[in-house]
């Protein structure tokens, strides 16, 4: 009887191993296919974002090789920067940035808020008063002296949406 016993319980921590055996291993294969899955959703994702973000800076001085071989700037991103200052530099007007293309309305002037430097001649830049905005597209030249003029392409003001 005690042997029967021992032959049993073997029998029962023999099973017991082989379902464990079991149920581990389907439960790594159907991780690792999970993981693969997400796996490639996510590469896929980066792939979308790097072609949306490419498209995105498709017009701009950082990628655009013949702009800046017609600047002739070492420098690139100083030379943005001085160029973004020269034009934020009108915003201290007392009646707003001149390059916007817009009278004061109200009690608040017209500034710019955002630039992006589109190519070596181009600016297009975001403005406000606080309660109207607008965009503005630029031209922008390098003087002889360094100093940097700018010249009103177009501006657009949205109108406001009273819905």
């Amino acid at each position: 009887m005690k042997n029967s016993l021992f032959l049993y319980l073997f029998i029962i921590a023999l099973l017991m191993n082989i379902f464990t055996y079991k149920y581990f291993t389907t439960k790594t294969e159907s991780e690792l296919k999970s993981m693969s899955s997400s796996l490639k959703k996510a590469k896929d994702s980066v792939a979308t974002l790097s072609n949306t973000l490419d498209d995105t800076n498709y017009f701009s001085l950082e990628h655009n090789d013949r702009a800046q071989n017609y600047l002739n700037q070492n420098d690139l991103p100083a030379f943005e920067e001085k160029v973004k200052q020269s034009l934020l530099a009108f915003n201290d007007d007392a009646a707003g940035n001149k390059y916007i293309d817009q009278p004061k309305m109200g009690e608040q002037k017209f500034i710019i808020n955002k630039i992006k430097i589109l190519n070596h001649r181009w600016i297009i830049a975001d403005y406000s008063n606080g309660s109207l905005w607008g965009e503005v597209l630029l031209k922008y030249f390098i003087n002889e002296d360094g100093t940097i003029y700018f010249e009103t392409m177009n501006s657009y003001l949205y109108t406001l949406d009273l819905n």
